[in-house]
């Protein structure tokens, strides 16, 4: 099975199609988020290896449990199971704009393009340890790809 990356320019290309064919009225199969915090939420946890949101530290238990799911949705190439929970400052609850939502986030991904061709990816994620380049594309497309099934597309 492919590991689809974001690092793959037609990966990319899938997830921004992707983007492309969510609507206002789209209706998620899961979750409480509607699709414009859903997407607000997708533009946040992509501005983390951008060093535009930082996160704060978390005990070594759950610091454990990260880096062990990491190694293990990369052996499996499983996805991210639904109703997963997550830091709280990237909880999306308030009201937004959907076009302005979906714009944010194609322009933090064309942002994400950038910092990966100049190869200025962080070493390291609080959540899931020691980082590489690798890492950084796989999991942002899982994350990506997970919520945009959640929103059918």
């Amino acid at each position: 099975m492919v590991k689809k990356t974001l690092h793959n320019q037609l990966h990319f290309e899938e997830i921004i199609r992707r983007i492309s064919g969510l609507s206002q009225n789209s209706q998620g199969k899961w979750g409480k988020m509607n699709v414009c915090q859903m997407l607000k939420h997708c533009d946040l946890v992509l501005q983390i290896p951008l060093n535009k949101v930082e996160l704060s530290e978390i005990n070594f238990f759950l610091k454990c449990i990260g880096i062990c799911t990491k190694k293990e949705m990369y052996v499996f190439n499983n996805g991210i199971p639904r109703n997963m929970p997550t830091f709280r400052k990237l909880i999306v609850t308030f009201d937004c704009d959907f076009d302005e939502a979906r714009k944010g986030l194609l322009q933090t991904l064309n942002d994400y393009w950038t910092a990966f061709k100049n190869e200025n990816l962080p070493e390291h994620h609080v959540l899931f340890g020691k980082m590489e380049e690798k890492d950084w594309g796989f999991l942002e497309f899982k994350h990506l790809d997970h919520h945009l099934k959640q929103f059918n597309v």
